[in-house]
């Protein structure tokens, strides 16, 4: 594959069943951005509930039909919306369509690669993902309804067919998709670990990576640990839902009938369930860190600061996140002592993670800042992974959870720091790295009205959430209006469906300005960011192979920015060193 005069593609080879990183990482954007358009859709629908309980509305039942007669909310159906709306956004378009996307397109272009080390996995990889989005949407058209257990799916509601509509088919579909989606998951993950150590180019040592290259490496190998886990929770679940088996289920009666389980318990299931689902946080939130790193160091144009503390905080984040996942189930009845064990590592994880907050805020410091809407989204990033993070420590202490646990301070909580920071390193390295995804520059005016739209927005839906959910507003209730203590809250909640309103319809901006800049955008220079790493030197013009001829050797790491001695204030890292000069 060294050259790239191999035979001629075909549509279906070249677009569909694609084996080019490139065009598998557009594949992801793509199909991401479609699920995330359908999640927040979600979202919308959900908030109109919310805001409005009892009044009629007409959008809810044009989308909804017979779940929404008269306008009105089908009580099943909305934690059917919040149980899809969770598991598309986590798995599919913060999952799936952030790492799926940079990692194909960054880890062979950044390294100095051809190609992944299987191009046929990675497609494989693709087709698993958009397989496994399909079931999920199809769930959606089932009669009963779709899964209503909540994303995390906890038995005995998600157990029993015959618990509520949503356990029915819609649970099973969920399941499927869901183990599919893993399978995905783990194909990528492995060709990643293995593209990163096997296939670097001559010169490119681990310590001369550029951080989006350890962010992704790191993730894929909490990937790999993790996700069997829930593979394995959720074929025991599949048992138990049909064939009979009771590994979550024991002593349950529906309607005055005695059902025959025994022996099993629904705890085991939320300790298997969230051994994926805190590293889970992680895989979401280390690409999008990744992704910050190299955007913050080259439009501020600073080497970044601390580079192997960096490194050292995305390993320590990646091991603690494996040994937390007791934090989620303070109430279930542990030991205390156990309790305080969880408490302890989960407070430590906020050392690693203030390392990469101070190192970025040190980088931003004096720095030329080149503040174009890459730019922004990732100090935004840096915003909410610390005000999301402060809240953290209030959920990880065993004795102050308990106060605010299942209410919409944990909503607020997990919002800002996983998926409204991992969304905009989603939106950064979209404006980052479209000029080489499509070789055209997107709309920087739109990108602007997009960032603020958003960012606004934001704070102003899930900053009040703090303060309905410590007044206990509980979450995922469909309606509120039963409980007279819960009244005064009701106008907070209108106000935070509007600012939903107004964050979803800045993300038509983004999407008009993604759409029409692949087609009408500016066309772009060979590197328009001045940028160092290697991904800047391949041509424009995508071929299959990234470099014509021989490709380029690396003499330095990523970070020359603003060297005393060079002309120009970035240096490529495939410059050699100069006489005399010293390497950082």
């Amino acid at each position: 594959m060294g050259d790239n005069h191999h035979h001629k593609e075909t549509f279906i080879t070249k677009y569909i069943f694609s084996q080019d990183h490139k065009m598998i990482s557009k594949q992801y954007l793509i199909t991401g951005l479609l699920m995330g358009i359908i999640g927040i859709g979600m979202s919308m629908l959900f908030r109109i509930q919310l805001a409005w309980p009892e009044d009629p509305n007409i959008f809810l039942e044009l989308f909804l039909g017979k779940w929404a007669e008269d306008g009105v909310m089908d009580p099943n159906i909305y934690l059917a919306l919040v149980t899809i709306h969770g598991t598309i956004m986590v798995f599919f378009v913060l999952t799936a369509g952030l790492s799926g996307t940079f990692s194909n397109l960054l880890i062979p272009l950044q390294i100095g690669a051809r190609d992944m080390a299987s191009g046929f996995l990675n497609m494989i990889s693709y087709w698993l993902f958009f397989l496994s989005c399909v079931i999920m949407l199809i769930s959606l058209f089932v009669t009963a309804g779709p899964a209503a257990a909540g994303w995390t799916i906890y038995p005995p509601l998600s157990a029993l067919p015959q618990a509520q509509p949503g356990s029915g088919l819609g649970m099973t579909l969920w399941l499927v998709s869901m183990a599919i989606f893993i399978a995905s998951s783990l194909l990528g993950s492995l060709n990643y670990v293995v593209t990163v150590l096997n296939l670097r180019t001559k010169g490119m040592s681990m310590t001369k990576l550029p951080l989006t290259i350890w962010a992704f490496f790191v993730t894929a190998i909490i990937g790999i640990l993790s996700f069997p886990v829930l593979l394995s929770a959720a074929l025991l679940l599949i048992m138990d839902r049909s064939f009979g088996t009771s590994f979550y289920l024991s002593d349950i009666f529906i309607q005055g009938e005695v059902l025959h389980y025994q022996g099993g318990s629904p705890v085991l299931f939320e300790h298997l369930f969230w051994f994926l689902g805190h590293p889970e946080v992680y895989i979401v939130l280390l690409p999008a860190l990744g992704i910050t790193s190299e955007i913050v160091a080259t439009h501020a144009r600073k080497p970044i600061f601390g580079y192997r503390a960096m490194i050292m905080s995305i390993i320590a984040i990646a091991f603690l996140s494996t040994i937390v996942w007791g934090h989620h189930m303070f109430i279930t009845g542990m030991n205390p002592f156990l309790g305080s064990v969880f408490t302890f590592t989960t407070l430590l994880i906020a050392i690693p993670s203030a390392v990469k907050a101070f190192n970025y805020i040190t980088t931003l410091w004096k720095g030329n800042l080149q503040l174009n809407p890459a730019m922004l989204f990732s100090i935004g990033l840096v915003s909410t992974f610390i005000s999301g993070g402060l809240t953290g420590l209030i959920l990880g202490n065993s004795a102050l959870d308990i106060n605010v646990h299942d209410t919409y301070f944990v909503v607020a909580h997990f919002h800002l720091v996983m998926g409204i920071s991992a969304l905009y390193g989603l939106f950064a390295g979209v404006y980052h790295w479209f000029p080489k995804m499509f070789g055209r520059m997107m709309n920087k005016k739109l990108g602007y009205v997009h960032f603020w739209i958003t960012a606004i927005a934001s704070y102003g839906i899930f900053f009040p959430m703090h303060f309905i959910g410590m007044a206990g507003l509980p979450r995922r209730y469909y309606t509120n209006t039963a409980f007279p203590y819960f009244d005064d809250l009701a106008d907070i909640n209108v106000l935070i469906s509007v600012f939903a309103f107004i964050a979803g319809a800045a993300q038509l901006v983004f999407l008009y300005n993604f759409i029409h800049s692949i087609f009408y955008g500016k066309k772009t220079e060979q590197n328009p960011w001045k940028s160092n790493t290697l991904e800047w030197t391949a041509p424009v013009k995508h071929i299959h192979g990234n470099w014509e001829g021989e490709i380029p050797s690396v003499h330095r790491w990523a970070y020359d920015y603003s060297k005393p001695g060079h002309k120009e204030d970035f240096v490529p890292q495939d410059v050699p060193l100069k006489k005399g000069e010293e390497e950082h």
